[in-house]
Parts: C-alpha cells; sequence; structure tokens
C-alpha cells in the first residue's frame, strides 16, 4: 500500500539559492509539541541549514513555533535538531561535503505514513548571474504561457 505523503513546511528559498542535485529523507528528532507545532504548519525553514557535527548530522537555525497549548518555558524555537540517517549516508554526505564542496540544505518537512521526515538537498550554491539567468527563462515561459492562452 502507497504511503501518504504531505509537505508540512517548505523552504522556498532553496532552489533559488542552490542548484540542487538530489534529495535524501531523513528522520528527525522532536518533541512531542514540536511534532503537533509541525502538523499545523507552523515554522520556518527560512536560512536553516545542515551540517554534519562529529558524524552526526544535524539541522541548525529551522523554527518551529511553540505549540500553544504545550508548556513553554524553556522552549527554544530555534534549537538544534539531529537527524537520524544510516552511517553509511552520513559518510557519504560528509564526504560530498568535503570533497566536493556541496551544500546540505532543508528542503522541506514532510509527514509521511504518520512519521516527520526532512527532505535534505544535496548541491552546490548558485552565483548572482546564475540566479538571474533562471529568472529570465521563468519569466520568458510565462509569457509565452499568457501568449498561448490567448
Amino acid at each position: 500500500m502507497a504511503q501518504r505523503c504531505m509537505t508540512l513546511l517548505l523552504n522556498k528559498k532553496a532552489t533559488h539559492e542552490y542548484e540542487i542535485e538530489e534529495t535524501v529523507q531523513a528522520g528527525v528528532v522532536l518533541t512531542g509539541a514540536e511534532v503537533k507545532s509541525l502538523r499545523n504548519k507552523s515554522g520556518s525553514l527560512h536560512g536553516s541549514h545542515v551540517q554534519i557535527v562529529d558524524g552526526v548530522p544535524v539541522l541548525l537555525n529551522a523554527q518551529i513555533t511553540p505549540y500553544k497549548f504545550a508548556d513553554n518555558r524553556e522552549y527554544n524555537p530555534k534549537r538544534t535538531r539531529a537527524l537520524l540517517l544510516k552511517k553509511k549516508e552520513i559518510i557519504r554526505l560528509k564526504t560530498l561535503q568535503e570533497t566536493q564542496r556541496r551544500s546540505l540544505v532543508p528542503l522541506r518537512f514532510e509527514l509521511l505514513g504518520g512519521r516527520i521526515k526532512l527532505i535534505v538537498g544535496i548541491g552546490r550554491g548558485r552565483k548572482q548571474y546564475e540566479k538571474r539567468e533562471k529568472k529570465k527563462k521563468q519569466d520568458l515561459a510565462r509569457a509565452a504561457q499568457r501568449e498561448l492562452a490567448l
């Protein structure tokens, strides 16, 4: 039976800032209140990134808004969250990061079969002129679509 997949949070700037070559699905260590908050689609991946620290992949700077019905006295919305990946995958990502200078960018949080997963993109940063070229191509394609619709 196919699992249902629902996007909870999306990093809209990631595809603009980076050229994503492939994606990896990772589990995330969350508290119960964070899970409820993500299911309400409240939070942001803007400005967040993934790093491998002492052999453990972590999600840095991702904001998950406090759940309003939970005890949030000592809750830090931008805390560091550990990612769950297989050892082989961690080693592969670390070598890609160090040798080929690739970035690990969080793309989106998904609800997959009752579990929250983080989709991490492996890519390289775009230069400013590449961003402008991409935008120009999108505008031309949009104008052509408009002409065809008339």
